[in-house]
């Protein structure tokens, strides 16, 4: 139980986050955002890391590198999937990815999760795609700024590679050790942290923020690392599969702040997700 309390404590995090560096990348670019809150993240996380205390071992300082790398690589793979794609199809396809990976990867290291607890899943990767709906059904296109965005070739690979990036993220941090306490996790933020600032250099978006935006990614950057720390020990105390698919509702709370909020009209398929996750969630717990 307590995992998943865990989980939900994760997934409200990374709910929240999207929000509020939703707002700030209405003024500046998404990846200057990162670029900010990413590293204020690895100092949150290096200063709680003694704290907690724990004994980082060379295996899992290795997997939370891999971690950072890979959610790194989705970050940025994901903006250019919504740059160039239409979002009510990159959207759910992403997040289906993002939670489904991780049962797959579960299931293939021997995890055996009870037939109600098994239904919960099923249940929580259908309501998973109906949260990060955006628009109608058969969406595959769309226009923004006068220009006509498609679901090509190019965008496809950007969203299923964005998917699977973070669930094999998901999937490195649960293979930690719960010895070393935090330790991982200053691996993953300081690793996920050089990519992006690569990332930035290269696209010519390495610059500063001032003001509100700076205000919204330090908030932003505090969100994450309290999401991240309740998703490892999450990890740790449960079943991959069980615990990633929690993780991966974090869709829901960005669009209740979006609702409540900015007062944006959610869809009937949302509500009826939002609702078959919280039905989701108790399957889980009663396992």
């Amino acid at each position: 139980m307590t995992a998943v309390l865990l989980a939900l404590v994760a997934a409200a995090g990374y709910g929240v986050s999207d929000f509020f560096g939703g707002l700030a990348a209405r003024r500046v670019t998404a990846l200057r955002i990162v670029v900010v809150s990413y590293p204020i993240s690895s100092l949150l996380v290096l200063a709680l890391a003694p704290l907690v205390g724990g004994s980082p071992d060379l295996a899992s300082i290795g997997w939370g590198l891999a971690a950072g790398v890979a959610s790194g690589l989705a970050v940025w793979w994901f903006y250019a999937a919504l740059a160039a794609g239409p979002m009510a199809v990159v959207s759910p396809l992403t997040a289906v990815l993002v939670a489904g990976i991780p049962v797959l990867a579960g299931l293939a290291i021997g995890e055996r999760p009870g037939a109600i607890a098994f239904g919960g899943v099923a249940l929580a990767l259908l309501a998973v795609v109906l949260i990060s709906k955006e628009a109608p059904d058969d969406a595959t296109e769309e226009i923004t700024g006068g220009r006509e965005l498609r679901f090509t070739r190019s965008v496809a690979l950007f969203t299923i590679g964005s998917g699977a990036a973070f669930g094999f993220a998901f999937f490195f941090l649960h293979e930690t050790h719960a010895s070393a306490g935090l330790w991982p996790l200053v691996a993953q933020r300081g690793a996920a942290t050089a990519v992006v600032w690569l990332i930035a250099v290269v696209a010519g978006e390495f610059q500063t923020l001032h003001g509100e935006p700076l205000r919204l990614a330090a908030f932003v950057a505090v969100l994450d690392t309290i999401a991240n720390a309740a998703l490892l020990y999450a990890f740790h105390g449960s079943m991959l599969s069980l615990v990633s698919v929690i993780g991966s509702l974090y869709p829901a709370a960005t669009v209740l702040l979006a609702m409540v909020l900015l007062g944006e009209r959610v869809g009937r398929m949302q509500k009826v997700g939002m609702v078959l996750g919280l039905v989701a969630v108790g399957l889980i717990a009663a396992n």
